[in-house]
C-alpha cells in the first residue's frame, strides 16, 4: 500500500478524508454513550449515580488504552514518513504486546480497588454494590479493549480510517441494540439491570475486535505484526512510553478531576454528583467528534514532520483548530438554549434538572476556546512531543481548575465549581498556544 499520499495530497481534502470517518465514528460513539446512559437512568437515578461514581476509574482504564495507542500511532507514522518500515513494524508489534499486558494489569488492579474507591464517596451500600458489579464485568474485558485500541491506532497511522470507522460503529450499534435486551430482558433473556449494561459494552468491544482481526488478516497494510520483532528493544519501547505516558496522563487527568470535584459536590447534595456525571456524558457528543478531527490530524502531522514537510504541519494545525472550534460553537448554542431538556433526558427529578440546566449554561462558556488546548495537545502528540502536550493538560486539569473549583466553591457554593470550568479553558488556551509555538519551533 502506498502511504505517500499523506505528504502529497492537498491539505484540506486530505484532512477531511482522514477526519470524516473518525468524526462519524465519534458521533456514533457519542450516541452510544448517551443511549447507554439513558437506559441506565431508566433503571433508577441511583443507578445513574453509580455510573457517575465509577466514571473516574473507567476513564482511567480507557486513558491507558487510548494514551498508549497514541504512542503506537505516532511512532508508526513517524517511521513510515522517514521511510523506515522495519522500525514501524517493530513499533506495531511491541505496541500490541504491551497493550495486552496493560489490559491484564488493569483487570487485576481495577477489580481489587473498586469497593474501597466507591466507599470514599458514598455510605450507601446499594450504590457500592451496583458500581462494583458494573466495573467487575467491564474490567474483565480490558485485554480486548486494549487490543482494540492498539489495532485502531495502527490502522489510523497508515490512513485506514474507514476500517476503524466500521469497527467502532459496528461495536457501538451492537451495544445499543443489546442494551435494552440485557438491561430489561426480552423473551428468554432475563433482566440483568446494570450488569446487562456492562455485558452489552463488552460484547460490543468483542465485535470490534473481530472486525479488526478480519481486516488485518486480509488487508495489504504497510505495517505488520511480526513474531520475530517480539524480542526486547529497550530503545524503541522507551520511545513508545515517552509518547504514550504523557498521552495517558493527558487522558487520565479528567479522572483525577472528576474524583476531586465529586468530593466537593457530594458535601452539598448527591444531585450535584449526578449532574456532573450527566455533564460528562453529554459533553462527549461534542468533544468526541472534535477529537475525531484531531485523530485525523495526528498521523498526518507525524508523517509530514518525519518527512520534513513543516509547512504542511502548520496548515494542518490551523485547519484542525478551525474545524474543532466550529463543533464547539454548535455545542455552546445547544447548551444555552435547551439545557433543561438535555438534563431531562437523564433525570425526572426537578431538583437535578434545575441544577443541571444552570451548570450547562455556565460551563459551555468555555467550549469554543477549549479547541485551542485540545488541538495543540493532539498536534504535539502526533509530532512525538509528549511532554509539552502533558504540560497543557496539567494546566487544564490540575493547576487551574482544581484550585479554582476549591476557592470558588467556598465563595459561591456548588455554582462556583461550574464557573471554574470556563475560567480554566480561557487560561489553558493561552498557555497551550505558547507551549505549542515553542515546541514546534524546535525542529
Amino acid at each position: 500500500m502506498n502511504d505517500t499520499f499523506m505528504k502529497t495530497k492537498p491539505v484540506f481534502p486530505l484532512l477531511v478524508s482522514m477526519a470524516l470517518p473518525n468524526v462519524i465514528s465519534m458521533l456514533v460513539n457519542s450516541l452510544y454513550n448517551i443511549v447507554d446512559s439513558l437506559f441506565v437512568a431508566r433503571i433508577s437515578e441511583q443507578a445513574m449515580t453509580a455510573l457517575s461514581l465509577v466514571f473516574p476509574v473507567q476513564n482511567l482504564i480507557n486513558a491507558i488504552s487510548i494514551g498508549f495507542g497514541i504512542g503506537i500511532n505516532a511512532q508508526i507514522a513517524l517511521y513510515l514518513g522517514a521511510g523506515d518500515r522495519e522500525k514501524a513494524d517493530i513499533s506495531a508489534t511491541h505496541g500490541m504486546a504491551l497493550s495486552m499486558l496493560h489490559g491484564l494489569l488493569c483487570t487485576l488492579i481495577g477489580i481489587a480497588i473498586m469497593p474501597g474507591f466507591l466507599r470514599r464517596f458514598t455510605a450507601d451500600e446499594s450504590l457500592v454494590s451496583m458500581g462494583v458489579l458494573y466495573t467487575t464485568i467491564v474490567f474483565l474485558f480490558s485485554i480486548v479493549n486494549m487490543a482494540n485500541l492498539a489495532f485502531e491506532k495502527m490502522f489510523q497511522a497508515v490512513g485506514r480510517m474507514k476500517t476503524t470507522m466500521a469497527a467502532l460503529i459496528a461495536g457501538c450499534v451492537c451495544n445499543i441494540v443489546l442494551d435494552p435486551v440485557l438491561i430489561f430482558g426480552l423473551g428468554p433473556v432475563p433482566a440483568l439491570g446494570i450488569a446487562g449494561a456492562a455485558l452489552a459494552t463488552n460484547l460490543g468491544q468483542f465485535v470490534s475486535f473481530c472486525i479488526y482481526l478480519s481486516c488485518y488478516s486480509t488487508a495489504d497494510l504497510p505495517v505488520r505484526l511480526r513474531r520475530k520483532h517480539l524480542r526486547p528493544n529497550a530503545v524503541l519501547d522507551s520511545k513508545l512510553y515517552a509518547i504514550g505516558i504523557p498521552a495517558i496522563l493527558n487522558l487520565a487527568l479528567p479522572s483525577l478531576l472528576v474524583t476531586f470535584l465529586n468530593s466537593l459536590l457530594a458535601a452539598f447534595s448527591q444531585s450535584y454528583v449526578t449532574v456532573l456525571g450527566i455533564y460528562y456524558k453529554l459533553q462527549t457528543f461534542l468533544y468526541l467528534p472534535a477529537n475525531g478531527i484531531v485523530q485525523g490530524m495526528r498521523p498526518l502531522v507525524g508523517y509530514n514532520y518525519g518527512a520534513k514537510e513543516h509547512g504542511r504541519v502548520a496548515k494542518l494545525y490551523r485547519l484542525t483548530l478551525g474545524l474543532s472550534a466550529a463543533i464547539m460553537a454548535v455545542g455552546t448554542v445547544l447548551c444555552l438554549t435547551i439545557s433543561g431538556s438535555l438534563i431531562g433526558l437523564f433525570s425526572s427529578n426537578p431538583e437535578t434538572i434545575a441544577i443541571g440546566a444552570k451548570a450547562l449554561r455556565i460551563i459551555c462558556l468555555g467550549f469554543i476556546v477549549s479547541a485551542v488546548s485540545t488541538t495543540s495537545s493532539g498536534a504535539l502528540e502526533g509530532l512525538g512531543k509528549g511532554m509539552p502536550s502533558l504540560v497543557i493538560s496539567l494546566c487544564r486539569y490540575v493547576l487551574f481548575i482544581m484550585p479554582l473549583a476549591w476557592l470558588l466553591c467556598r465563595a459561591f457554593g456548588p455554582t462556583g465549581v461550574w464557573h471554574a470550568f470556563w475560567i480554566t479553558e480561557v487560561c489553558s488556551a493561552a498557555i497551550a498556544f505558547v507551549v505549542y509555538r515553542k515546541a514546534v519551533a524546535k525542529k
